[in-house]
């Protein structure tokens, strides 16, 4: 049986085929032609059948996001499916997950080869989205060091002075300033190549979200995470669909005046770290 007979259908193409992620494919891939990339074939073959039982054209492609030629096919991938008009990004790994220069070639370098690699790409009026964390505003990065690190071109990152002697010693510092160069590759993308295509990109920095994946930050610093939520003004943790219906405005037609920007979605607790009722362990 044929479900859609529609041709040129807008492409939506996620890397990171993760519950957040697919959360918000969920949202906005009706009627939509969608590209899911991801390391996991595992992960891609569940997720893709899923997605197409519930009535999703889809389409998958093994990508390791550390290499910039994979991430390269991968955009090229999209654009050969159609109009590529919603890019969104999830791929990363955690401190408890990582070593320091993992998360800094995965979360910073790699993100950086997505947000360049569809920045050739995206047609006139798309928008991406890179999902960076609550974390990119517990590490204060001088202004002078951001302004280096946004001028910095991609593949040269990571030998930065600031990289190689603040951010390679420990994971979860390393995790905090990938997180925030998420947000400066955002703006630098939003000021220059996917400006040039009349697209736009912004940012999400979510909370303590439960995820499968983020049961291994529980279990590992389960106390720390306590307190944060319990210091929050929610009192409680988020889900992937709160994070999607967020994202679902930030890539839809009502927010077409916004680009380069981070919206940060924690249920309070840099609120409460910022006017010091809460202190970071």
């Amino acid at each position: 049986m044929i479900f859609d007979r529609n041709d040129q259908k807008a492409v939506v193409a996620l890397l990171g085929a993760g519950s957040m992620g697919t959360a918000i494919v969920r949202r906005i891939g009706a009627g939509k032609k969608i590209l899911l990339g991801d390391i996991s074939e595992t992960a891609l073959e569940r997720v893709g059948e899923d997605f197409r039982r519930c009535g999703y054209d889809v389409v998958t492609m093994q990508v390791n996001a550390l290499e910039k030629a994979n991430v390269v096919a991968f955009a090229q991938r999209a654009a050969e499916l159609g109009p590529v008009m919603y890019f969104i990004d999830t791929a990363g790994a955690s401190p408890n997950q990582a070593s320091p220069e993992h998360i800094v070639n995965l979360d910073m370098v790699g993100t950086g080869y997505a947000v360049d690699a569809f920045g050739e790409v995206m047609g006139v009026g798309g928008a991406g989205l890179i999902i960076s964390s609550q974390a990119a505003y517990m590490y204060p990065i001088p202004n002078d060091i951001e302004l280096q690190l946004v001028n910095t071109p991609t593949d040269e990152l990571k030998n930065v002075k600031f990289i190689q002697e603040v951010a390679m010693q420990n994971s979860g510092i390393a995790y905090m300033i990938a997180k925030r160069m998420n947000h400066l590759q955002a703006q630098r993308a939003a000021a220059t190549t996917w400006n040039k295509r009349r697209a736009r990109i912004n940012t999400i920095s979510p909370g303590v979200i439960v995820t499968p994946l983020a049961y291994d930050e529980f279990n590992a610093n389960g106390d720390g995470y306590q307190a944060m939520i319990d210091a929050s003004a929610a009192r409680r943790t988020g889900t992937s669909d709160e994070i999607a219906e967020a994202a679902a405005f930030l890539l839809g037609e009502h927010a077409r005046f916004i680009t380069g920007t981070d919206l940060l979605i924690d249920g309070g607790v840099i609120a409460s770290i910022r006017t010091g009722d809460f202190k970071l362990g």
